[in-house]
């Protein structure tokens, strides 16, 4: 073993660059906090190659003398701590590591000028190394430029992502500091191209609906509410305004962004019983809570907070959103009291060793199981053959025209429509009781199941062509993941081209969704290839590109049915395997027996 000795400055600033500067995104992140904590009322990006050659941030904050210039380039010294009670920190930043660290694994250039000075001053340090120290012009402010990050570090160099990916996370730095400070103007340029701009003093509202998405202003509820020293602000979008991905929740501590897994639960639970498991809420969440009850310094890029009672926070953000979205009218379902959710009979949603609809149905009607099991494959492969009139043929197609209830109808299995709650959910009678389905999840499982016989990979590289080709707005990051994979997208049946920086241009789609929402299709899409990636989305797990399809295919909630409608599709629900759940692992239907609703009221 080597004796103990102190590490060179150099290589103290290189460690810790590890751990503050890993990538791009995260230089960019400390200069913009800087910029902010400066008191800047107006902050310009520029970006070259995602970051990699450079990162140029400029604001009219309250600038540095030369002297301060050089102490700022120093580890551990800031201006952000007037005394030691760390735990009462307000500014965004405050460890004093990110200018050092960074000039240690880049060119870094500071010029400033403070608004009483008659010039500014320029210091230029290249990887460690001052090499010039000289007055400059600027107008008041700061501009911080980083070029060549990692240039004599090749071993990390190696490791950042292509520029498209890091730009794609600079993007998202900023557009979470710009949210967390509407009034604060925001402008980013990515290689001479403006991407992003917001002015100054803007309200809340406005300021999250221009950076996640025009639709937040109509499809999201205002949040507004208090609860002891707590206050929680922000806008949350409906829940039938919903994501692929969590990557469209940004929340924030006392004006940070934070990614902590405590207020990600807390909104997960807050639309538990509102959303499918595969989807996710799209909001922008502010939390103020006094500082002494909350320690941002636990990470050292300050994106993880711990609180000192969770359990006031989780319980104050759920209550929170649920009664702003109940008061906006979308309220969640109420769940009924425990004695009686525990006598309704769930279809199980896995596989069970219990009697299948099939058998139920061979039971009714004669037969064995596994006879009906095998005309019902026989009989699926000669009802597939012509799949542009069937697979994704909704309910009314199949229909019959309504009879009169008869003793022998209420034998099916799944009973006999007697009408539509909410143009949601079908009740039906059974002889053994009452059948509550949800006709949108039941619909889904159905045409999955229709896509899969009817052979899925012949279904998908089928094309129909649009009459007039239709232009979906995404973010860049999304575009340039679609425009990656338009090939094999093409192969698939959905054909793209990119229209823009911030579009694609739809010119045919898989003929099987011919008649759905095009712009809902390609921003599921979208999001599948950022979540699952290239293997995930588009080989092996073919079934989930086939569940998205069928979700678009089939029955909304909402819509009305009439009662031949109904029960064309209880019949089909009984002809079909696993209709017992739907493509995202709800029950499609619950039934409640006669004795049971007899307990109910008690009549036994």
């Amino acid at each position: 073993m080597s004796t103990i000795r102190r590490l060179p400055e150099h290589l103290v600033n290189r460690i810790a660059a590890g751990e503050v500067v890993e990538r791009p995104a995260a230089a960019l992140k400390e200069l913009v906090e800087n910029a902010i904590d400066a008191g800047s009322t107006e902050i310009t990006v520029r970006l070259v190659s995602g970051g990699l050659d450079m990162i140029e941030v400029t604001d009219d904050g309250c600038g540095m003398r030369p002297d301060e210039i050089a102490l700022a380039l120093e580890r551990h010294a800031t201006s952000k701590l007037p005394d030691e009670q760390i735990e009462l920190v307000a500014t965004l930043g405050f460890r004093g590591e990110a200018l050092p660290s960074i000039g240690s694994v880049a060119r870094l250039t500071i010029e400033s000028r403070p608004h009483d000075a008659q010039e500014g001053w320029k210091r230029v340090v290249d990887h460690g190394v001052v090499t010039s120290d000289a007055p400059a012009a600027l107008p008041p402010g700061t501009r911080i430029r980083v070029e060549d990050l990692f240039g004599k570090v090749p071993a990390r160099r190696k490791f950042l992502r292509s520029p498209r990916s890091e730009y794609a996370a600079c993007l998202d730095v900023v557009r979470r500091l710009a949210m967390a400070r509407p009034d604060v103007g925001f402008t980013m340029e990515h290689d001479g191209r403006r991407v992003l701009a917001v002015q100054p003093r803007e309200e809340l509202a406005a300021r999250v609906a221009r950076l996640i998405a025009r639709e937040l202003s109509e499809d999201g509820v205002l949040i507004e509410a208090e609860r002891g020293n707590a206050r929680l602000t922000g806008v949350a979008g409906l829940p039938t305004y919903n994501r692929g991905v969590a990557d469209h929740q940004y929340l924030f501590v006392n004006g940070r962004p934070v990614k902590d897994r405590l207020l990600v639960g807390a909104v997960r639970g807050a639309y538990s019983d509102m959303l499918a498991r595969d989807r996710h809420a799209v909001l922008a969440l502010f939390l103020e809570i006094p500082p002494e009850d909350v320690d941002v310094n636990v990470h050292p890029a300050k994106t993880e907070v711990r609180f000192r009672d969770p359990a006031f926070v989780r319980g104050f953000l759920v209550g929170a959103l649920r009664h702003a979205l109940e008061g906006a009218g979308q309220k969640s379902a109420q769940p009924a009291a425990t004695a009686a959710m525990n006598m309704w009979q769930v279809e199980p949603a896995t596989p069970a060793p219990t009697p299948s609809l099939g058998s139920l149905f061979a039971r009714e009607y004669g037969g064995s199981p596994q006879r009906y099991e095998g005309s019902r494959v026989s009989e699926a492969g000669t009802a597939w053959r012509s799949y542009e009139a069937e697979v994704m043929a909704h309910p009314s197609s199949r229909a019959e025209p309504a009879a009169e209830i008869s003793a022998e109808d209420l034998r099916y299995p799944l009973g006999v429509a007697r009408g539509q709650v909410s143009n949601t959910y079908i009740v039906a009678e059974a002889e053994d009781g009452l059948v509550i389905v949800d006709q949108h999840a039941a619909h889904e499982r159905l045409v999955l199941e229709r896509l899969k016989a009817a052979g899925a990979e012949e279904t998908m590289n089928r094309s129909q062509a649009l009459l007039l080709p239709e232009v979906v707005e995404l973010e860049e990051p999304a575009c340039d993941a679609l425009e990656d994979k338009i090939g094999d997208l093409a192969r698939h049946g959905l054909v793209l081209e990119r229209f823009g920086p911030c579009a694609m241009l739809v010119r045919a789609v898989p003929s099987v969704l011919s008649k759905s929402d095009v712009t809902a299709l390609v921003r599921d899409v979208a999001d599948d290839l950022a979540r699952n990636g290239d293997a995930l989305l588009l080989g092996e797990k073919l079934d989930l590109v086939l569940a998205t399809m069928a979700c678009h295919g089939s029955v909304r909630a909402g819509r009305v049915l009439s009662v031949a409608e109904m029960n064309a599709l209880l019949r089909e629900m009984e002809r079909t395997p696993r209709s017992g759940q739907c493509n995202h692992g709800r029950p499609t239907w619950v039934k409640l027996a006669h004795q049971d609703i007899e307990k109910l009221f008690g009549r036994k």
